[in-house]
This record gives structure tokens, sequence and C-alpha cells, in this order.
């Protein structure tokens, strides 16, 4: 689910890059936050950051002692994705192995859908191994499947999400791009 987001952040100016007129202030603040908030991939309260909408409000800045930079308390609308437990999405299949299958769905690397998950889809080894049922629907490499989001971890060290899927549902399952 895409959220909207009004953040607090502390943006660090170099004192080189200060200008009188502030314009180039407003900008370079600007630049500082968006990279400052692509670099931080994710977090587990609010899902993966996407994209700074506004800049709602620049605070006094305060100089510090020992670098000479410029900290800016600044206020910014933004977007970000986080999958929710009963959510249906739709994801793109990256990997498929004997008990399940590798989703991608936005920012989310991997979401597991396992064979048990996965009602009358039988698997298929190969050189391109894939999922299919009686009427000849299937899960492979680059299929686009629609899911129910049935679990999330949230894994600290990596700062991403996990999730596990099913099929068990209504109007879920490969999507035909005919």
């Amino acid at each position: 689910m895409f959220l909207k987001v009004e953040l607090p952040w502390n943006v660090m100016i170099p004192a080189e890059n200060m200008d009188a007129k502030g314009l180039m202030l407003k900008r370079a603040i600007l630049i500082q936050l968006l990279e400052a908030f692509a670099s931080k991939r994710a977090t587990k309260e609010l899902g993966y950051n996407l994209t700074v909408t506004s800049l709602d409000k620049i605070g006094e800045g305060k100089i510090r002692e020992h670098t000479g930079e410029v900290m800016f308390p600044v206020v910014f609308s933004g977007m970000t994705f986080k999958i929710f437990k009963g959510e249906i999405l739709e994801g793109v299949v990256h990997k498929v192995l004997k008990h399940g299958v590798f989703l991608r769905c936005g920012p989310v690397e991997n979401v597991y859908l396992s064979h048990t998950k996965m009602p009358d889809y039988k698997y298929l080894p190969g050189e391109n191994p894939i999922f299919m049922n009686e009427k000849m629907s299937r899960i492979q490499v680059e299929s686009l499947v629609r899911f129910v989001v049935i679990g999330t971890k949230w894994m600290e060290v990596e700062k991403e999400f996990q999730a596990l899927a099913s099929l068990e549902g209504d109007y879920l399952g490969p999507i035909s791009e005919e």
C-alpha cells in the first residue's frame, strides 16, 4: 500500500553551500534531503521510501561547532510503500523452485509463494521449471501474479521486508496479458 507521510528531518549543509540570497540555500537543502531520504532505504514503521513530494517547512539553521556545517530542521511530505497482511497485490515471478516461487512486488524483492498455497498447481521440472494447473494456466519466470499477503517480516539488518503469499481466494493467480 502506498502511504503519504509527513516527516521531520535534519539536513546538514556545508558552509561553502551557503548563499546570502537564500535561493541557492533552499536548493542545497532540497538536494541534501533527497539524497538522505533515498539512502535510507526503508523503515519498519513506514516501509520503503519512494519519493519526497514537497518541502513543507525549513527551520532555523544551527551551526555545528566542530564541522562548521549548518543543520536545518525540515518537515517534508513523501510517499512510502509498505506491504500489509491481507492485502491483494500483483508481483512478477523472478525465481521458480520445486517448493514455490519468489516474486517482486514494487520495492519488495522477496515475496514467497509456496506450492502449498497454490491450489491445483503442479510443479513441472526442466530447464525452465514452471507451475501449471489443469486449465493450462502457467506460473513461470516473468509471469505477473495476483496474490494475497498472508504474512510479513521486517529484516532489520537488510532493512527490507519479506512476505508470504497465497493464491487461495477468488481472482488470484497468474494474470493473462492478452
